[in-house]
């Protein structure tokens, strides 16, 4: 695992700890249904990690295929890492 992917668990985890803990905060209010989003993208956000950040990123700009979009950024990057320096 990269630091990268490392450091989007991490906001995730802050994010759904945060959430829970404002929500545990309230003591059973309906208010409390305000950051549940904030959790479940918390949540998420721990699962996924970076990848996360790709989904949004290529749902913004209106790909119609997006898991063939992310699927070629992520042979592109390994292409990038397995091809030889050149001499």
């Amino acid at each position: 695992m990269t630091r990268r992917d490392i450091a989007w668990r991490t906001v995730g985890l802050v994010m759904a700890a945060g959430a829970c803990g404002v929500a545990a905060a309230m003591n059973g209010s309906a208010l409390a249904m305000l950051v549940f989003p904030i959790a479940l993208l918390g949540l998420t956000l721990v699962i996924n990690g970076k990848r996360v950040a790709v989904v949004l990123r290529a749902e913004r700009h209106g790909h119609g295929h997006t898991a063939e979009a992310i699927h070629a950024v992520r042979l592109r990057r390994t292409r990038r890492r397995a091809d030889p320096p050149y001499s």
